[in-house]
């Protein structure tokens, strides 16, 4: 489950990440997920990092050009723009905001919820363990 849901946060920013990835210099797209796994966000399928790319370049915030490939095919290489720049700045200060907010979020939240005498959605009122039926739930 853990998995899935790491999966999940990895698509959500992944425009930031392949922007973040391009600030060290262009890459093909191959490259780009290998650079991904390599900062430890998992294996990105090239049927979820193509279309984002494909998306990033008709808004401007990436570019491409193809190169030769050695003993192969032809490559497109994508390089970071001025607007891509400016977008990966106003996202880094938007990750910034959003995780604060999720940490004192998740520094609210009682160790050991769901554990028995809490069942999923009811939390155990402090000062009321073991007071029998009248106990509240929220």
């Amino acid at each position: 489950m853990a998995g899935d849901a790491e999966s999940g946060w990895v698509r959500a920013t992944l425009e930031m990440a392949v922007l973040a990835a391009l600030t060290d210099g262009d890459r093909h797209g191959y490259a780009l997920g290998q650079k991904l796994a390599e900062q430890g966000l998992g294996t990105v399928k090239g049927g979820v990092l193509y279309p984002v790319l494909n998306r990033m370049e008709a808004e401007a915030v990436v570019s491409s050009s193809w190169h030769a490939g050695q003993g192969g095919p032809g490559r497109k290489v994508y390089a970071i723009t001025d607007a891509g720049w400016h977008r990966l700045a106003e996202q880094r200060e938007g990750w910034g905001r959003f995780t604060e907010a999720m940490g004192r979020f998740l520094e609210q939240v009682r160790p050991g919820l769901g554990e028995a005498g809490a069942g999923p959605g009811e939390v155990e009122p402090a000062g009321m363990a073991g007071a029998g039926d009248e106990q509240a739930q929220v």
